[in-house]
């Protein structure tokens, strides 16, 4: 269901303009391994600076990846985050003859340490912000309404996200009001009579308990809250309750659409991310109900990513289903695809390799080890035939389809990939990980050189003292003589 669902929403050619406040995104990416001497902080010792789309503008790039016409009207300074916004926005296909530049305002940014420690997953450690919230200037407001109308009336719909830096007063708001179908992202603590005239409103958790002035603690509460706004306003209410799902009331009544439980890294842009999913199932006549499941599937997978990341559409398409073992089981072209993706999304990825003949309490454990090195672990085994190669004609004991499956049920392994050569030299340099790991008593670990050149690392994981494959056949063999 979901996957037709996505096909429809995909396949709408939906046009959509997006008013609001955009804001530019820094990332300054490092390690946290140590506290500064000169007082009780961690020092992040910075390895890579990106910038990326937030605001409004985030909304316009989620919408122009998942194949919609986007045309974007908004405000940025005369300065170099403006023209950083107005290159990126370019970058994603977005429309931005809309966009005015104000040399009397700065371009609003949040700049966001994200910290990586012991090898696990990224987080923030600190967020600094730059804006103003001041008034738009008269020129820059009457600018900006005849944008918006212009862009709203060449739209099936338009979008307005609110983050209450100014400009979305309600003479833009008006504008839009007036000339099309509109969705609003509403600012925290807004007064939702500024938004009478749209035809849905999606608040979060907070901001709905904000302008309802009670608690929004259970899918009841929210439930209620709903009832109570989609009265007031006359318009359609989303409110979304992160691990909850979301709650929907309009003139039919209201409803509830759980979701479920997902790890979550980072909760930067799920709001972005509901919005532009709700705007696209609109577009393409879903009811609410359709519209909430797609609007988890899509949150679910941003909440998985540090930072406002672009939702791709084979990214929903993959997601319809939990993958089986088996698809989990790729080649090599394919596993260099989610690799990049993964590499978009800064998570560091792991590589071991083996024969893995009769999985055992060993290779277990060592995979286990090898995980918790990174984010991601790739494993690659020995084909059949390279098997023979290496231990004789009369292994493996199980095929090379049996054992890849049997490894990729393990919920440490993300992907597995079968090779034909004796060593894993090609796919390492096809794949370039973060980290090779080798597990057994070897001293030479195949590879070593290949990954240190890029600047890779090398690891290895703690031996089972007497389990391996030789020693448990031994010990069949054995039993049988006897």
């Amino acid at each position: 269901m979901h996957r037709q669902l996505v096909e429809r929403v995909l396949d709408c050619g939906a046009r959509i303009s997006v008013a609001g406040d955009i804001i530019l995104d820094r990332y300054t990416w490092g390690s946290a391994v140590r506290v500064s001497p000169e007082a009780p902080v961690t020092v992040l010792e910075a390895d890579l600076e990106e910038v990326r789309l937030g605001g409004a503008a985030a909304v316009a790039m989620l919408l122009a990846r998942l194949g919609a016409s986007v045309e974007l009207a908004g405000v940025v300074g005369d300065d170099p985050e403006g023209r950083t916004v107005e290159k990126l926005l370019n970058d994603a296909g977005v429309g931005r003859t809309a966009v005015i530049r104000d040399s009397d305002r700065p371009t609003t940014y949040k700049q966001r340490l994200i910290g990586r420690a012991a090898g696990r997953h990224p987080h923030q450690m600190m967020r600094v912000d730059r804006e103003t919230r001041a008034s738009l200037a008269a020129s820059t407001r009457t600018r900006l309404c005849d944008s918006v109308r212009t862009c709203a009336s060449q739209s099936d719909i338009t979008v307005l996200a609110d983050y209450n830096k100014g400009a979305c007063d309600e003479a833009v708001l008006q504008a839009a009001i007036e000339a099309d179908v509109v969705m609003v992202d509403p600012a925290l603590g807004a007064d939702f009579e500024k938004y009478r005239g749209a035809a849905l409103i999606k608040p979060n958790r907070r901001e709905a308990q904000l302008v309802a002035e009670q608690a929004v603690a259970t899918s009841e509460d929210a439930l209620a809250v709903a009832t109570h706004l989609q009265a007031q306003t006359d318009a359609k209410i989303v409110i979304t309750l992160d691990q909850d799902g979301l709650v929907f009331a309009d003139e039919c009544g209201a409803s509830h659409v759980p979701t479920h439980p997902r790890e979550v890294y980072d909760v930067t842009g799920a709001g972005d991310t509901a919005m532009a999913m709700l705007a696209l199932s609109q577009a393409a006549g879903l009811t609410l109900s359709e519209a909430g499941e797609l609007v988890n599937l899509a949150a679910g997978i941003q909440v998985g990513r540090v930072g406002v990341s672009p939702i791709a559409p084979e990214d929903l398409l993959s997601s319809c289903a939990l993958p089986s073992a088996a698809t989990k089981v790729v080649d090599v072209r394919a596993a260099v695809a989610v690799r990049d993706a993964w590499r978009q999304q800064q998570q560091r990825v792991v590589f071991t390799n083996g024969c893995f003949d009769l999985l055992h309490i060993g290779h277990v454990r060592m995979l286990q080890e090898a995980a918790a090195m990174g984010d991601r672990l790739i494993v690659a085994i020995n084909s059949d035939a390279s098997v023979r190669e290496l231990k004789g004609n009369d292994r493996p004991l199980i095929g090379q389809s049996d054992r890849a499956e049997m490894l990729a049920a393990l919920g440490c392994v993300d992907h597995v990939v079968i090779f034909e050569e004796a060593t894993p030299e090609r796919l390492l340099r096809e794949l370039r990980p973060d980290v090779l790991v080798k597990g057994g008593t070897t001293d030479e670990i195949v590879g070593q050189e290949i990954v240190e050149s890029y600047g890779g690392t090398v690891g290895r994981t703690t031996i089972v003292a007497g389990i391996s494959t030789t020693t448990l056949l031994e010990t069949v063999k054995s039993g049988a003589e006897d």
